[in-house]
């Protein structure tokens, strides 16, 4: 059933996967903005504004040295103002710990406050290529459908299922795609 799913979801993919400008990087910052951007956002707002913000912010080191109240006007009308903050906040941290470069281990982004496991996955899958499994509310729609059926999905021994369930899904190859067309299919 795993492999049966991973194959009728790719194809799907290949033939509706949206054109997003995240989806054509492997920078680990605009990968972490996009996904930052789209926590509890629809992708038609966060387009216009994920090209304003690369525009202005190219760059961790360029975010790291903006002024705060700069970075907050530019993320509106985004919502959730505390993205932009906990973003900022996570640049200075790269530029000043980390050399400037993202850390790709899991325990290392989790540290980082405003990154979650699903963040943090998604980093892991889209900029570095790794088998992470990502849990949002679309793919928890998704796996709950065809893998579950039944029960409170806001449980937490029902999402834990569905992080287990997420990993054990995971293809040796190919899992930047089957990753974006688990969260594709879901919305």
């Amino acid at each position: 059933m795993r492999r049966r799913f991973r194959r009728r979801l790719l194809g799907w993919y290949g033939k509706h996967a949206r054109d997003l400008p995240w989806r054509h990087t492997r920078d680990p910052y605009r990968i972490l903005v996009s996904e930052m951007m789209l926590q509890q956002t629809q992708v038609d707002r966060v387009l216009p504004k994920y090209e304003e913000w690369i525009q202005k912010y190219p760059s961790l080191k360029a975010l790291a040295s903006a002024r705060p109240a700069d970075v907050v006007r530019t993320w509106r009308p985004l919502g959730y103002n505390a993205r932009p903050r906990r973003l900022h906040s996570i640049a200075r941290e790269v530029m000043s710990q980390y050399g400037g470069e993202l850390p790709s281990d899991e325990p290392t982004l989790r540290s980082f406050k405003g990154i979650g496991a699903y963040t943090a996955g998604a980093v892991q899958s889209f900029a570095f290529g790794r088998r992470a499994a990502i849990v949002d509310t679309n793919v928890a729609r998704v796996l709950f459908r065809v893998f579950v059926g039944r029960g409170d999905r806001k449980s937490s021994v029902l999402k834990k299922h569905l992080w287990s369930l997420s990993a054990a899904l995971l293809p040796r190859r190919n899992v930047f795609d089957f990753n974006q067309a688990l969260m594709g299919i879901g919305a």
